[in-house]
């Protein structure tokens, strides 16, 4: 099979489409099985993009657990990119928007959890947490109505305990709370 290379030494979408082009079903269905076989990830991203499965957002919860709440005497390290990296995983897998609500607002429930198990005072992890509390904010104020309740009812939860993580975060919730104007539509409910 020749591939046709650009102009650069490292190849591109571009190259890998028209790779592709030679490849007949039972070739491109091995690829995907090599691809399958190859890692976790891609398993959970065919998972969400087929379909399969009874819950879909399992293999994504778990990476998001073993980043954002790692188990610290197993000597587990702490990563906020590779735990956002599963929320993005899943929005090129999927991205329906109230599998993303649920994914970023269970991020920042185990946020929080890790942080009242361990008081960790880490400047860059509050405010990575501030931040996918704002995203979630804006993710479930773009669902239609009848699905937000029960978001909203866990965003409020998550407020609340933002009083036990230290570094003003129950203040930036509740800014970014009522600046979002949810609360208000919440209550009305």
């Amino acid at each position: 099979m020749a591939v046709v290379r650009s102009k650069n030494n490292s190849p591109t979408w571009s190259d890998v489409k028209t790779a592709l082009m030679d490849f007949d079903r039972a070739g491109l269905r091995g690829l995907v099985q090599d691809l399958y076989a190859a890692s976790k990830d891609n398993q959970a991203f065919l998972h969400a993009r087929l379909d399969l499965g009874h819950d879909q957002l399992q293999p994504f919860k778990a990476s998001i657990s073993r980043w954002i709440s790692p188990d610290l005497v197993k000597g587990q390290p702490v990563s906020v990119s590779k735990a956002r990296k599963a929320i993005a995983d899943y929005k090129k897998a999927i991205g329906r928007p109230d599998g993303v609500a649920e994914l970023s607002i269970f991020y920042c429930e185990e946020a929080l959890g890790f942080l009242e198990s361990c008081s960790m005072e880490d400047e860059g992890y509050l405010a990575a947490l501030i931040r996918m509390y704002e995203r979630s904010l804006e993710i479930v104020s773009s669902l239609p109505p009848a699905e937000r309740t029960t978001y909203l009812q866990r965003l409020d939860k998550l407020r609340t305990r933002g009083r036990n993580a230290g570094w003003a975060v129950e203040e930036e919730f509740n800014s970014r709370s009522y600046a979002a104007a949810l609360n208000d539509e919440h209550q009305d409910e």
